[in-house]
């Protein structure tokens, strides 16, 4: 259930990266090839160049066709839902900044002793993050307020509050647990890339 959990959580992150990343692309795309057009018809209009000035006017209202306005507002809301999901993912895999001289210069026990008291404060202020959020969507849909483009309702949108904290509060519920067992602490390890090994680099 947890491996099942975790491949949700990266599929999301990494579906809306790559979603972002194509929508932004193609609306920079769109908004240079609008004002490219406009500018070789006014050129090619200006030198008589009939068939340049045929083909910029077609370009042009060929692009005018499609409507990226809500483009921007979508990759917004994208890159906030990633950002709460990656915030859980990066407890969980231990990518968060941390300064752990002083903790590491402790006695064993004092230091399992703030660790998990660090831990549990993270865990207790997601969680009411969490909540005070979801108070917040439920009174969101109440109001029936919708975004100013997509006029999708505002209530989803901000649905990756109590979604990402309450996440994000397990993960520290997780990683106390695991340390309470083992000692140890998630570790980001930058030179390892998921789902290769050193034997398969090798081969």
């Amino acid at each position: 259930m947890l491996r099942l959990l975790d491949r949700l959580e990266e599929a999301i992150i990494a579906f809306l990266i790559a979603a972002a990343t194509t929508i932004i692309f193609v609306a920079v795309v769109h908004r240079y090839g609008l004002s490219t057009s406009a500018k070789v018809l006014g050129f090619a209009g200006a030198h008589e160049l009939t068939g340049v000035a045929r083909g910029a006017r077609t370009t042009y209202k060929w692009l005018a066709g499609f409507n990226l306005t809500w483009a921007q507002e979508l990759c917004i809301y994208m890159f906030v839902w990633m950002a709460k999901f990656g915030a859980a993912y990066g407890v969980r895999t231990g990518i968060h900044v941390g300064v752990d001289v002083l903790i590491n210069a402790l006695d064993a026990r004092s230091r399992v002793a703030f660790v998990m008291f660090g831990l549990a404060c993270g865990a207790l202020f997601t969680g009411i993050v969490g909540s005070l959020g979801a108070r917040f969507v439920v009174e969101m849909y109440s109001t029936g307020q919708t975004s100013a483009d997509l006029e999708i309702p505002m209530w989803i949108v901000y649905l990756c509050v109590p979604l990402g904290s309450w996440l994000m509060s397990f993960r520290f519920l997780q990683v106390a647990v695991s340390f309470w067992r083992t000692g140890a602490l998630p570790k980001h390890d930058q030179a390892r890339v998921a789902g290769l090994d050193e034997e398969g680099v090798r081969s």
